[in-house]
């Protein structure tokens, strides 16, 4: 089999580093990649992974037998429609089934129907209005861009002054969310689906704010563990139950089937687990703590197989660079990569470029070190032991993943 793998970051080269572990994979072409990919296979360069044209022309040029498609932002632009009007195999949902990330009210919607829990909300186009609806209620505030905003359009705040300043602020580019704040710790729980049905992945827990003890701006994610272990024991069975199988139902109902992993991310309230957002591709950086965990062939398990896994536990502590995430300084050049971090580290690329033997700093997120060990305890040493060891001025990241 001959794999074409669609995106960049972190997600993308876990999801690769494990596609290439298939005994069914004989190739692994990334597009655009990353140095990290480019260690597994060839990578296509200077095609932007929302050129859906581009990546379906390519898929059809290497003759590959399947496309993964890692990122929201080509999902949202329509590759999977376009891969399969040539008649190629692809795993992810068409551009109208995305609409479950790339816009907030339709997977409210979606969800208000099938019955599945979640916070109240209500979208607006007219500024005015939600500044009333703003000022009707208390904090803490939940304001979200409607769009794909790569992670930076929610805003959750005790100001109301901030709240309608980031109203202000989207509403020019679109319809803005405002919502039920939902109180609780959170957890991310995946599914992959498939035309045979859906079966989870294993949980894990990220962390947001770019700081320790979660303070700070919110951020993609600065880190990430799996298992977790405070969670009620049917937590998984039942959002499986009470949230993806309902959503697919109505989904495929309302013509619209999904095929795909989905990611629940739920705040596990008083009043019991409620969803947050749903996400159409997995969690970065969740996706890197989860897939070293599992020990079935992911092939497999896309085409609709159980996983099964490993005792180890994960941690992922992310490395960023000075500036992020406002505005990340690019073009040092990363030291510590060129040795060995030991059997029980993994280092996937995101925000990196290769020139030469070098590796520079090309982004906000840019290196996820993963530590494996028999217990979080064991996993989290060996994650910080690598990070330590890898330097470029004003790298960052927080120290208390997993603590």
């Amino acid at each position: 089999m001959k794999v074409l793998l669609v995106g960049s970051g972190g997600r993308e080269h876990a999801i690769g580093w494990k596609l290439a572990q298939s005994p069914r994979v004989d190739e692994l072409i990334s597009l655009p990649g990353n140095p990290g990919l480019a260690e597994l296979g060839p990578v296509v360069e200077g095609i932007a992974a929302t050129d859906v044209g581009a990546i379906a022309a390519m898929a059809r040029l290497h003759d590959v037998d399947l496309v993964v498609v890692g990122p929201e932002a080509p999902l949202a632009a329509g590759a999977a429609d376009a891969v399969a009007r040539l008649g190629i195999a692809v795993f992810g949902p068409t551009r109208s089934a995305a609409r479950l990330e790339s816009s907030k009210s339709f997977a409210k919607d979606v969800m208000t129907r099938a019955g599945v829990p979640t916070g109240g909300s209500e979208s607006f186009t007219d500024p005015g209005k939600a500044h009333a609806h703003i000022d009707s209620s208390d904090g803490p505030y939940v304001v979200k861009a409607d769009g794909l905003a790569g992670g930076k359009g929610v805003l959750v705040t005790e100001s109301r002054a901030d709240a309608r300043s980031w109203v202000d602020h989207w509403v020019e580019s679109g319809p803005v969310v405002v919502e039920e704040f939902l109180d609780g710790p959170e957890v991310s729980v995946f599914a992959v689906c498939t035309p045979q049905g859906a079966v989870a992945l294993e949980p894990a827990r990220d962390y947001k704010r770019l700081l320790e003890n979660d303070e700070g701006p919110n951020t993609g994610g600065m880190g990430s563990y799996s298992p977790v272990d405070d969670l009620p024991a049917d937590l998984v069975d039942e959002t499986m139950k009470t949230v993806v199988t309902p959503t697919l139902e109505q989904m495929s109902s309302d013509g619209n089937p999904f095929t795909g992993f989905l990611y629940a991310g739920l705040v596990l309230t008083d009043n019991g687990p409620k969803v947050l957002e749903f996400n159409v591709r997995l969690g970065d950086p969740e996706t890197q703590a989860v897939l070293p965990r599992m020990t079935s062939d992911l092939v497999d398990v896309l085409e609709g197989a159980t996983p099964t896994w490993s005792d180890h536990c994960t941690v992922n502590v992310v490395l960023a660079a000075q500036g992020y995430p406002t505005a990340p300084e690019k073009g040092a050049r990363i030291e510590g990569l060129d040795g060995s971090l030991g059997e029980d580290v993994i280092v996937f690329h995101a925000g990196t470029v290769a020139e030469g033997k070098n590796v520079f700093v090309d982004g906000g997120r840019v290196l996820s070190v993963v530590g494996v060990g028999d217990d979080l305890d064991m996993a989290r040493d060996r994650a910080y032991e690598a990070a330590g060891r890898i330097r470029w001025p004003g790298v960052q990241y927080r120290s208390d993943i997993a603590l």
